[in-house]
């Protein structure tokens, strides 16, 4: 057993996770009977029980729902400090790429998260209507989100059971910089396009979504992840930095830079799951507008906070780096 767990902020994140776990096996067996028996034109004793039930199903998904949030930035705090753990790693980049599981499970836990938010959409919207048009639908959307919470805890024994702290781990300026000349960037693209790209499809997604074209913003949405990961990352990262070989998307998130990037990534992630579920929930012919100003209103925060800190040295220095 790797003594990181000895950690007592992991002791903690692991402590709750396994509260979390219980909570959704409870809410998996609940889940599974509400879809076998709910038939809303029944009016049996237990189709009201089960009418009852579907209430604690949802406030059980908005607990979980909460608490994985909170879980989502203390897992990346936690990770950080363990950089001071693990030989070789500078900030929480050396410690997620300690194994093969790392990134794997930062990548579920924001899929847990965005799914878990569409289910607590979808909840809303049924317990709008009357006739609950969106029950089955949003069972569905639930069982996918304890699936996903089931395969977070898994690769969270995966991950922690698999770092050595007597190894060392690679620090984030051999992972995201330059080797031996390489281009990092996607499709071979040079520092200028990918700016050029940034600013399109900001300016795309932006107009996509005051015009309302569902499916060109869900493209668009996806492009613009990708895009604006490098683009933090290869450029406006080391500006906050104000260092041109500081290429890492964590080191933001440490005290020396106010943790300005739990603020970056946060206004990103904001408006893309508000502006991708605005469009699942268009598709079923339903429409929160205040979905799609808090999308507008996240990637504007954004794209104005990258730009920012660009602006900022260039004032102060009067040259870019």
């Amino acid at each position: 057993m790797s003594g990181i767990f000895l950690n007592n902020l992991l002791i903690v994140y692991l402590f709750s996770e396994i509260i979390l776990l219980i909570l959704s096996i409870y809410l998996l067996f609940l889940d599974i009977k509400l879809l076998k028996y709910w038939d809303f034109n029944s009016f049996t004793t237990r189709q009201f029980k089960l009418e009852k039930r579907g209430f604690l199903l949802s406030t059980i998904a908005k607990f979980l729902f909460t608490f994985k949030f909170i879980l989502l930035i203390y897992f990346v705090y936690m990770i950080d400090s363990l950089s001071s753990l693990i030989p070789g790693a500078m900030c929480a980049a050396g410690v997620i790429s300690a194994n093969s599981y790392g990134l794997n499970l930062l990548l579920v836990k924001l899929l847990t998260l965005f799914t878990l938010m569409l289910f607590l959409t979808l909840d809303f919207l049924d317990l709008q209507a009357k006739t609950y048009p969106l029950f089955k639908v949003k069972l569905w959307v639930i069982l996918i989100a304890l699936f996903l919470i089931f395969l977070e805890g898994y690769l969270d024994f995966k991950y922690f059971s698999n770092i050595d702290i007597s190894q060392s781990v690679s620090c984030c300026s051999s992972l995201y910089g330059n080797l031996e000349g390489a281009n990092p960037l996607p499709f071979n693209l040079n520092i200028k396009m990918l700016l050029i790209l940034f600013y399109t499809l900001f300016i795309a997604l932006l107009s996509s979504l005051l015009l309302e074209n569902k499916i060109l913003t869900a493209v668009l949405i996806l492009l613009f992840a990708v895009i604006s990961y490098y683009s933090v990352v290869y450029f406006f990262g080391t500006y906050i930095y104000e260092l041109p070989s500081h290429k890492c998307p964590f080191c933001m998130m440490q005290k020396e830079y106010y943790y300005i990037g739990y603020l970056l990534w946060g206004f990103l992630g904001g408006s893309l799951f508000f502006g991708l579920i605005w469009a699942i929930i268009g598709f079923l012919n339903y429409k929160l507008e205040k979905l799609k100003k808090l999308s507008i209103i996240f990637l504007i925060g954004f794209v104005f906070l990258c730009s920012f800190y660009v602006l900022i040295y260039y004032i102060k220095n009067g040259v870019f780096l």
